[in-house]
């Protein structure tokens, strides 16, 4: 029998329970916690990570830092508003910024929820850290 879940799903799953395990232990601070994940990251999704990680901080520092499904995520309340997927992680072409449906990005009946990264300009910078005041507010 074939499984349903590919190994990266699986892998993240594991990694998901392993930090619910450690989120009830109260063990390492979850901000280390990011901050590690995104060091263990190949180069280009590193520093699309640490970006991403420097601008959701500072356009809503009311955002928790936690790890989720073993990447960077971001919550409001214990509920996650926006993640860092790095390409590595399902072997993709690019990484993605995505948003949850507890982010406030409505917008009439249609909107993004999730943008693929491979390089950020300034002005990609400027409109992400908007969209992340937007989606924490």
């Amino acid at each position: 029998m074939t499984s349903v879940f590919s190994a990266e799903e699986r892998a993240a799953m594991k990694e998901h329970a392993q930090e619910l395990r450690k989120q009830r232990k109260g063990k390492a601070s979850a901000t280390q916690d990011v901050l590690a994940k995104i060091a263990e990251m190949l180069p280009e999704d590193r520093a699309l990570g640490e970006r991403i990680h420097a601008i959701v901080t500072a356009s809503a520092p009311d955002l928790t830092p936690k790890l989720w499904y073993g990447m960077p995520a971001y919550a409001k309340d214990g509920k996650i508003v926006c993640f860092f997927q790095s390409a590595q992680k399902f072997n993709a072409r690019y990484a993605t910024l995505g948003f949850s449906d507890q982010a406030n990005l409505d917008d009439g009946a249609m909107w993004p929820s999730a943008f693929a990264l491979k390089t950020l300009t300034a002005a990609d910078e400027r409109r992400i850290g908007e969209l992340v005041k937007q989606a924490a507010g």
